[in-house]
């Protein structure tokens, strides 16, 4: 039986874009390389492009229209990959990163004044680089040994050589691996390949370029979370709205729909959606309230349902409405994701893994149009790349124990950590939380030192209620820390 490798995932880069007055709506949909990068639209025209200039040579017809040979299979390591916001990392320390299998470590190169990818080992006794340090002359040091390597990958000092001796430290064994990277969009960005060849990758192919992230006319809400299950069932996951009102009920904020067009208490309707165009690139979907398309490996965008000011106007209405008086209403938001396969074997698929990725379609029941993206990525998957990611020979095929809820749903190792805001955010109630019971017990022991003819009745009463505020609020905020930043509970049987 073929093995499935359904992975964890870095949802990475999950941004919430709004404006206000916005570009000439929707007239067409341009693609060109893809890459790895996940938008959705709102019935407005959006340029996602994999290059910056004009000099460099890229496809002027679409890559979808242009057909495929069936032959074809997808290189998972011929595109750039997202691996963290910029703002989310930390030019003092290196971090680890995992993507597509293969261990990294970012960190900030002081005289290249640029970011950094290796392969998380160093060449002497594969000790993990990301444990190390930033030495004071900028350069990357491994902590077991205190070698030191440059932007480069060179190793600039090993401490344990004669310096009257061998130049040991100029070998290239003694060098690390590093990797092409580049910011674009406040993303730092990395190709999966360290071969000389590819070294110069960037003026070849460059990452995918979404104009509104650079926006200043745009609010910008970008986060990430490292999801515990597959990189497969997340993209169906973006890919499938008939699941939103029911699996997100009392969860997100889904507008009502009048009485008249639902069936239930949720508001599922049935949904029209066909796939129009189909490549080894991804495919293009059109919906009844805009367009979906998958540009591959990552990428995956889809337009949410239109709305007024209030969140309302149905799609028909949006586009008859006059253009002065529809950018007038209406603010256009975006969803951009960044699906990125981290590694094999973290949270597998069990019923997928006992009928095989290849019969997929053959277990499941798909009957409406509202699975069309879902059913049109699965065939894109088993067409071009064998149903499964094409992962480094060190992961063998293996079912691991399925995780419990809490690490499923685990919110402070898949994001919090990851995001600076939300980790000031906890710091700071964390200080609050134990403040709290430090001023009750104060309280109580300012009541309980004065003199009975020293404090009024008055006083001593509203100090000991102070206190008992204090300590329910303290016992309250680490609930709601715990809730917020670590791990919630759903039961959809009660919302």
């Amino acid at each position: 039986m073929d093995a499935i490798t359904t992975t964890s995932v870095l949802y990475s880069n999950f941004v919430l874009l709004s404006s206000k007055p916005y570009p000439s709506l929707r007239s067409h949909l341009r693609w060109y390389t893809p890459s790895s990068s996940h938008v959705s639209r709102q019935n407005l025209k959006l340029n996602v492009s994999t290059f910056d200039s004009t000099s460099v040579a890229v496809p002027a017809a679409d890559t979808l229209s242009a057909g495929g040979n069936f032959g074809e299979k997808f290189d998972w390591y011929a595109h750039w990959y997202p691996v963290a916001p910029v703002r989310d990392l930390d030019k003092r320390a290196p971090r680890a990163v995992r993507v597509l299998g293969i261990d990294l470590v970012v960190w900030w190169d002081r005289e290249g004044d640029q970011w950094r990818v290796f392969d998380d080992r160093c060449p002497h006794r594969l000790a993990p680089l990301s444990e190390g340090r930033i030495d004071s002359w900028g350069r990357l040091q491994c902590v077991y040994h205190g070698w030191c390597f440059d932007g480069a990958g060179s190793c600039k000092i090993i401490p344990q050589a004669p310096e009257n001796g061998p130049q040991v430290h100029t070998s290239s064994k003694a060098c690390a691996t590093s990797y092409p990277c580049c910011v674009q969009n406040k993303i730092l960005w990395f190709w999966p390949r360290s071969e000389p060849q590819h070294k110069d990758i960037l003026s070849k192919s460059k990452p995918p370029s979404v104009s509104e992230l650079d926006d200043l006319s745009y609010t910008c809400n970008m986060g990430m979370r490292d999801m515990p299950y597959g990189y497969e069932v997340l993209i169906e996951n973006l890919m499938d709205p008939a699941h939103v009102p029911y699996a997100h009920h009392k969860i997100l904020r889904i507008p009502e729909r009048p009485p008249s067009l639902t069936r239930d208490r949720e508001g599922g309707i049935p949904l029209d959606i066909t796939i129009e165009k189909f490549h080894i690139n991804g495919y293009l979907a059109k919906q009844q309230f805009g367009y979906g398309k998958f540009v591959a490996p990552c990428l995956y965008y889809s337009s949410p349902p239109s709305g007024s000011s209030n969140g309302s106007v149905s799609s028909s209405n949006s586009q008859t409405m006059p253009t002065h008086s529809f950018l007038k209403r209406q603010r256009r938001a975006l969803l951009v994701f960044f699906c990125i396969p981290v590694s094999p074997g973290r949270s597998r698929e069990r019923k997928i893994a006992e009928i095989g990725p290849s019969n997929w379609q053959k277990a499941c029941f798909v009957p409406t149009k509202s699975d069309a993206k879902v059913t049109a990525f699965r065939k894109w998957l088993r067409r071009y790349s064998n149903s499964q990611i094409h992962w480094p020979n060190k992961f063998g095929n293996f079912l691991p124990p399925t995780p419990p809820k809490e690490q499923l749903l685990d919110r402070y190792w898949s994001h919090v950590v990851h995001c600076s805001s939300c980790s000031l955010a906890l710091k700071r109630l964390r200080i609050l939380e134990f403040s709290l019971p430090v001023v009750s017990v104060a309280l109580i022991g300012l009541v309980a030192a004065a003199k009975q003819e020293v404090m009024l009745l008055s006083t001593r009463t509203a100090l000991v209620a102070m206190a008992l505020v204090c300590f329910a609020a303290s016992r309250w905020l680490s609930h709601f820390i715990y809730k917020t930043f670590y791990f919630h509970d759903y039961n959809h049987a009660f919302v």
